[in-house]
């Protein structure tokens, strides 16, 4: 797909021809003008109603969100969508369909087969975000089908999880490539470091993040510099009452996103997943003279 038609589109959007680099100080107000690649949105199957894609897409447009990484219960709400609008959406594919769901999708019957031939049919960037609650030893050999799928396919996993499963699937593969969802949700920011650290292919997106970050920022702060790199942002829209609330999630992401410097905040506000998704020519860089 190519992207160079929407370079003008985006600098007219979101005022990326007018950023400037402002030294190492914090972006603060700038940040407004930055663009958002929001990398954990769902659109579940209750929310097709109220919030069609031309209204998805509205939303997005309303708060400088350039493009979203987008998995669905069941996955025909992903494909829906980014028909809508291809050049804004990376689809993944997330396993919940029929009765399988967070707490049973291990297990289900067919399941591996399932996800064979949607990732065939369909051009899923990334497999998640799913959930492994505990660690069943019953399930490894099915987690281990997971990972290698993901590498034949030259793919991220996306999971919601604790420390031990994401370092389970590096067990089974340590060429893999992880999207920690929710930056582990409840594990501290200092085991959040010391994951990324010792995994150079663990990415986090910190949604439902947001409140701790900024309540405890000098926790956080380190880390975030230190792993600027590889985080990015997300709204996790799994409810219909965080599409109704988006304007309000994407405003708290800019809130601590505007404590950092342009380079970093610019980083993980959108280059990073970007980078990720191959969607850098999309996004004009000054650095370069685009």
């Amino acid at each position: 797909m190519k992207y160079q038609v929407l370079l003008a589109v985006f600098a007219t959007l979101f005022g990326l021809t007018a950023l400037a680099d402002d030294g190492h100080g914090p972006i603060g107000d700038a940040i407004e003008d930055v663009p958002i690649f929001d990398a954990h949105v769902h659109y579940k199957e209750p929310a097709w109603g109220p919030y069609p894609p031309e209204t998805v897409i509205a939303l997005m447009d309303r708060n400088g969100v350039a493009m979203a990484l987008v998995s669905s219960t069941p996955d025909e709400g992903t494909i829906r969508l980014f028909e809508f609008a291809p050049d804004r959406i990376v689809p993944e594919l997330r396993p919940y369909h029929g009765s399988a769901g967070s707490g049973n999708w291990t297990k289900a019957e067919g399941m591996l087969d399932y996800l064979r031939d949607r990732l065939q049919r369909f051009p899923h960037e990334g497999l998640g975000e799913f959930h492994v609650h505990s660690l069943d030893p019953s399930d490894r050999p099915f987690l281990e089908e997971v990972a290698a799928l993901a590498v034949d396919h030259d793919i991220p996993i996306h999971i919601h999880s604790g420390f031990g499963p994401v370092e389970l699937f590096y067990e089974f593969a340590p060429s893999l490539t992880i999207i920690w969802a929710h930056a582990g949700m409840s594990d501290p920011p200092e085991t959040v470091d010391r994951m990324m650290s010792q995994y150079p292919t663990l990415y986090a997106d910190t949604s439902y993040r947001e409140g701790d970050i900024l309540r405890n920022w000098e926790r956080w702060q380190p880390v975030i510099m230190r792993h600027a790199d590889r985080l990015m942002v997300g709204s996790d829209t799994w409810v219909n009452s965080q599409w109704a609330d988006y304007d309000g999630l994407i405003a708290k992401n800019r809130q601590w996103l505007a404590r950092l410097p342009r380079e970093t905040a610019e980083k993980i506000a959108f280059r990073n997943a970007a980078k990720l998704f191959g969607r850098e020519d999309a996004f004009p860089d000054e650095s370069d003279g685009s």
